[in-house]
């Protein structure tokens, strides 16, 4: 088994993390029976979140900053046919743009609490901008959307993750390469400025949605098993985008409850298992090679300095 657990580094906003109160009894157990062994330094101007590089490598894909074919592989999930590789992808996220004095922030998509007839609707809206340049929209969920254009392939993007709360315009794509895109970004903030589904979301006190947010860009990949197939746990990124440190705190405590706490009892037992813990920086995996019998009994006295290793990533 290969844990990936992605937004293991505390919220920016939080609290040092001593002072958070954070006990994980089960990921001490583990770091004392597992070895280091990968580590992905990234930066926080990467377009890609390390977590999003990591699941790639498992895949197979080419390390590509901004152009790892997320988008194709998330249409998939959410039912729809399986792209043809090759194929340009990308995620169109509806978001509200948040129009400041000196600069406009992206609002995290989650405050819209966009449903489902209002998403397909204004989905449907942006078709008339979109098909006419060549491009198909598909509807995926309420904060789903997908692109196909072959433009897709090789343009870099952001992930949305790495936008929220943040000044747009140092992560919008290059202004040479993205450049239809920018102007069909222009041409959708306008429509949605007067449509009626935005006027009744602001009459009952709701965000308009005002924008649309492009990520998960890149050449669709051909299907294939993992040689390393990662199970992936992501309940600690909605506690992570709104900063909530208590709320974080609650999550991790319950996913060292539950999953690591499953990861050590088969690592206790010899088995082979693997843990990735991501933050916005960087990843850092373990691995549980064989030991000799002095580096068992070494392990049980080794402290397991598990909140450096947090603040690292």
């Amino acid at each position: 088994m290969h844990l990936v657990v992605p937004y293991a580094a505390p919220p920016a906003e939080a609290a040092a993390l001593p002072d958070l109160g954070l006990r994980l009894p089960h990921l001490q157990r583990l770091l004392a029976r597992l070895s280091p062994s990968q580590r992905l330094d990234g930066a926080l101007a990467a377009l890609n979140l390390p977590h999003e590089h990591v699941l790639a490598a498992c895949r197979g894909w080419p390390a590509a900053d901004g152009r790892l074919p997320l988008a194709a592989a998330a249409a998939v999930a959410d039912g729809l046919p399986a792209p043809v590789p090759g194929e340009g992808w990308g995620l169109l996220t509806p978001t509200h743009w948040q129009v400041g004095a000196d600069r406009v922030l992206l609002l995290d998509p989650a405050q819209l609490h966009l449903d489902e007839d209002e998403s397909r609707t204004l989905m449907d809206a942006l078709r008339s901008l979109f098909e006419p340049e060549g491009w198909q929209l598909h509807w995926g969920a309420p904060l789903r959307w997908y692109a196909v254009h072959d433009s897709l392939c090789g343009l870099a993007t952001a992930s949305l993750d790495r936008v929220m709360g943040q000044g747009i315009e140092a992560w919008l794509p290059d202004r040479q390469a993205g450049r239809t895109l920018r102007r069909l970004q222009a041409e959708a903030q306008m429509l949605l400025y007067t449509h009626p589904v935005n006027a009744a979301r602001e009459a009952r006190g709701e965000l308009p949605v005002n924008s649309f947010w492009l990520s998960g860009t890149g050449a669709a990949m051909a299907p294939a098993t993992p040689a390393d197939p990662p199970l992936l746990d992501d309940r600690l990124g909605a506690p992570w985008r709104a900063a909530d440190g208590p709320a974080w705190v609650a999550a991790w405590q319950a996913l060292d409850a539950e999953r690591l706490a499953d990861l050590a009892a088969r690592a206790a037992t010899g088995q082979p298992v693997s843990l990735t813990l991501c933050g916005a920086r960087a990843a850092q995996r373990f691995d549980n090679p064989p030991r000799s019998t002095l580096q068992r009994l070494l392990s049980r006295w080794r402290p397991a300095a598990w909140q450096p290793l947090l603040e690292s990533l």
